[in-house]
């Protein structure tokens, strides 16, 4: 980023839109939406990009969130609110097995556990529920995962091509969540039918529910889905734009995207649209040793320069006596298009191959399971 842009090393962002003289704001991450920067934003007049605070509890809270779909008559798992270990073993007998255990809040991404087992869910109970916190306990839904992520002027609904990320830390969707290890895009994922069975089933009436109870969506509404035999449920909302989603989708888009962004916070975004490159991209995300546990840093990165057609997207790195170092859990993205998935996926790995830091790993089978639509 720093070579295309000016950073700013700071969290008064307020500050640092006025220091620049910033006429547009576009919120990434979700830990500032949660604490009320757009609210913050607004009050001083400054235009900016994404929910209100009360809005991003949709991501900020799985309790609020799951209440919230079931007063919309949205398609989700059952579920269960549990404030105590003793009123969570308690609830685990009206489950089956594997079942899923939610902390609320934010986890980036790694605050979700599915325990195969009961011993395996008193650990994760024990695990996730701290004094003071609640826990939810959801059935678990069997089927293909897919993200499917809209923007909102509040009123409007202008959706991205779908994506589907891989959450699991190992190959086979084994291991433990992260943040997510790699994702790709195409034409395929999704039939028309079944993006227009989620717009009316799922987005649409959250969409419209927010609006009704006073705190109208202006965003990213990123809904994480289950594809089941009764229909799509949804697993998650987030209130932002999915990572790595997001590094396939640019990869893809062909329109100009400040003008639906700039468009949305004026309540206007029915005029927009965005175009798609017919080519797939598919993202691979190299991560440190560790991860999705603690982490090893300082290690340094080689072989960027080698790197040929793709885009290789910054994590968790940073630069040091002139060498570029490892400096997070998931440290690079590597992006690459191709006329067809298969060509993707090849191109994506063949240049990761290039690329070297100790302790790098990443999963090896992303979008294969597209493959079957191909």
């Amino acid at each position: 980023m720093a070579e295309v842009a000016t950073c700013l090393a700071t969290t008064d962002y307020l500050a640092a839109a006025e220091s620049v003289g910033a006429e547009f704001t576009v919120v990434g991450p979700e830990a500032p939406l949660a604490a009320g920067i757009v609210d913050q934003f607004r009050s001083k007049g400054r235009r900016i990009f994404g929910p209100i605070a009360a809005a991003a509890r949709l991501e900020a809270s799985k309790t609020f969130a799951k209440d919230f779909m079931v007063r919309a008559g949205i398609p989700t798992a059952r579920y269960a609110t549990v404030e105590s270990i003793d009123q969570a073993r308690g609830k685990l007998r009206d489950f089956n097995l594997p079942v899923v255990l939610k902390a609320d809040g934010l986890a980036a991404g790694k605050g979700v556990i599915i325990a195969n087992s009961l011993a395996e869910a008193e650990q994760g109970i024990a695990a996730l529920l701290t004094p003071g916190t609640t826990l939810v306990i959801e059935e678990f839904l069997a089927g293909e995962e897919v993200s499917f992520i809209v923007l909102s002027d509040g009123v409007h609904i202008l959706p991205l091509d779908p994506t589907q990320d891989h959450k699991a830390v190992f190959d086979g969707d084994a291991g433990p969540n992260t943040g997510g290890m790699g994702a790709y895009c195409d034409g395929k994922i999704l039939s028309d039918f079944q993006k227009a069975l989620i717009m009316a089933q799922i987005i649409e009436p959250a969409i419209a529910r927010m609006r009704a109870e006073g705190q109208p969506f202006t965003g990213f509404l990123y809904a994480g889905l289950m594809m089941t035999s009764q229909g799509p449920k949804v697993l998650e909302f987030n209130a932002r734009l999915g990572d790595p989603e997001t590094q396939v989708l640019m990869h893809r888009l062909e329109s100009d995207f400040v003008e639906p962004l700039f468009a949305a916070t004026e309540g206007q975004l029915e005029e927009s649209e965005l175009k798609w490159r017919p080519d797939p991209s598919v993202c691979v995300v190299l991560a440190a040793a560790g991860y999705p546990g603690s982490v090893q840093s300082g290690d340094k990165i080689t072989g960027l320069d080698r790197v040929e057609n793709a885009t290789v997207f910054h994590a968790g790195t940073k630069l040091a006596n002139g060498d570029l170092l490892t400096s997070g859990g998931r440290v690079l993205g590597v992006t690459a298009s191709g006329p067809t998935l298969s060509s993707a996926i090849h191109n994506t790995y063949e240049q990761v191959e290039e690329i070297h830091f100790e302790g790098m790993h990443y999963r090896q089978d992303i979008g294969q399971k597209g493959l079957k639509r191909w």
